[in-house]
């Protein structure tokens, strides 16, 4: 052991300083600040007002230190004055008096400081000290798990980066702003708004009515689209992603976790070029078709839609592709189908719910965060099935799966709803409800709610705008093409084709090259 000389002659030996054993290095911490704040903290009555949100028990380094907050948080809580005595008091009645070291050093904290002037910058220093610690502890754990060979490295990726979100989410912190900005940020806003004859501000769905109630997708906003299987949610996504993307040539991004992109093409092909999804299966098409396919598919062709298809996504993994297509591609508006299939890996849960809850809120958080609509969709639960009749058959916000909070994180909830599946042909207002399908407005945050009737075409998994297809019907259709959505009388089951009679999806496979002599590629 090195020796140091003493002043007088003899030499004694150096004392070590006393280092972290797993790092060789001091554990981030700031001793005499904490003291400081603690002090500030009793000789100040609206001192702790600057800090708690800042700071927490486990933030300071020193367990007793630790303990003495816990007391001041107890006192402030509860509307009581915070000094020494009253502190003192607290850590007595909790059982921790003596185990902080007693009144003496209770009195030596206050005396440390004559004002609070500078707490807000200490706490801050305290606060980043301890994030410093949890990076380190979280570095840790990975590194132990890393150096495991039996470890599963892309569960392991998936868990630190849900570390290093859930720590991110606990110390983010956004400052207030006075009003005046914002209202000169609304009124910017309504004069755009106002500039628009169509009176559209957020994203044009096509959809006529929808878009009078909504006034496009806004930004921000998180929309849920539920409704039971069969019911038409994944081919109404995919009508307004071909409206979107292809007719107006905003940029979206489309998280397919269902099907793999060449089957959400295919159904996208089938959308656009109004060709059954049987045909594009097997590639027997008519002269016309093959035609009709060659003309329309430039429609798509270019269009700024960006398909993932990444099986079992988590929402961290959405996070960091969504801000790479916002920030690269300028992605106005994000689909997601969809939201069950979603998990949250790296964190842990009590119970699916749980982990449902946290999922709806992350996607809250990245719409507001990223300033863009996200429409996801949902499953709802067996309730709707067991009831009776028109008004029983209709989804109802309670019917959500999984978790209440869905309902909560929502600025919109619509259903797709289709009466025709359950054997109900017209409505109360006396309306063919055949071949169908009601977009009903269940909540909507900014607006009025309401249903808006749309037609459903299920051999096309398309939906129209009413008028559109009667204007359709009044004319002479294309040699082939199936009007309404009669196909097998009326019993096509919609958002998932695979309902179909037979059990199989037409669209479980690529598109098949035309038969030699039969028409010309599309490409």
């Amino acid at each position: 052991m090195a020796e140091q000389d003493n002043g007088k002659g003899r030499r004694q030996p150096r004392k070590p300083a006393p280092v972290d054993n797993t790092y060789g290095h001091l554990q981030p911490q700031a001793l005499d600040v904490e003291k400081v704040v603690l002090g500030a903290l009793m000789i100040d009555k609206d001192a702790y007002a600057v800090v708690c949100e800042m700071l927490y028990p486990e933030s300071f380094y020193e367990p007793r230190n630790q303990m003495i907050y816990s007391a001041i948080r107890d006192l402030s809580m509860a509307e009581r004055p915070v000094d020494v005595l009253t502190v003192t008091d607290q850590l007595a009645k909790n059982g921790k008096l003596e185990e902080v070291g007693g009144p003496v050093y209770i009195s030596e904290l206050s005396s440390r400081v004559a004002s609070s002037a500078n707490i807000e910058y200490h706490a801050r220093i305290i606060a980043q000290k301890f994030v410093a610690r949890q990076l380190i502890s979280y570095a840790s754990v990975i590194e132990t798990k890393a150096f495991d060979g039996t470890t599963d490295i892309d569960d392991l990726m998936q868990e630190a980066e849900g570390a290093l979100f859930e720590l991110s989410q606990r110390n983010m912190k956004k400052e207030y702003t006075q009003i005046d900005p914002v209202i000169k940020n609304a009124v910017e806003v309504i004069q755009k708004a106002a500039a628009n004859k169509d009176g559209l501000t957020g994203v044009p769905t096509g959809y006529h009515k929808l878009d009078d109630i909504t006034s496009g997708w806004q930004p921000s906003d998180l929309v849920i689209i539920a409704g039971r299987p069969a019911m038409g949610k994944t081919s109404f996504a995919l009508s307004m992603a071909k409206n979107i993307a292809a007719d107006y040539k905003v940029p979206m991004a489309f998280f397919s976790l269902e099907m793999s992109n060449v089957q959400l093409v295919n159904r996208l092909i089938s959308n656009c070029c109004e060709i059954q999804g049987s045909k594009i299966l097997n590639g027997q098409l008519q002269p016309d078709e093959w035609d009709r396919l060659d003309k329309r598919m430039n429609g798509l062709i270019g269009a700024p839609l960006y398909v993932d298809d990444t099986p079992g996504l988590s929402v961290f993994e959405l996070r960091t592709k969504a801000r790479r297509l916002v920030r690269e591609h300028g992605v106005k508006i994000i689909m997601i189908d969809y939201l069950q299939l979603m998990n949250a890996n790296g964190m842990r849960f009590s119970s699916r719910q749980e982990e449902v809850s946290t999922i709806s809120r992350s996607l809250k958080g990245l719409a507001k965060e990223l300033d863009v609509p996200i429409l996801a969709l949902s499953q709802l639960n067996r309730g709707v099935e067991s009831r009776e009749g028109l008004e029983g058959k209709r989804p109802q916000l309670s019917d959500l799966r999984e978790s209440g909070a869905i309902e909560q994180d929502a600025d919109m909830v619509l259903f797709v709803h289709r009466p025709e599946y359950y054997h109900i042909y017209q409505d109360d207002n006396g309306r063919d409800l055949h071949g169908m399908a009601q977009i009903i407005i269940a909540k909507h945050r900014k607006g009025a709610t309401g249903d808006v009737l749309l037609t459903f075409r299920g051999e096309f998994t398309r939906f129209e705008n009413p008028e559109d297809t009667k204007l359709r019907r009044g004319s002479t259709p294309d040699s082939g093409e199936i009007l309404g959505s009669k196909l097998n009388g009326g019993a096509m089951s919609g958002s998932d084709m695979s309902d179909m009679a037979g059990g199989y999806d037409p669209f479980s496979m690529g598109m098949m090259p035309p038969p030699g002599g039969d028409g010309p590629m599309p490409f």
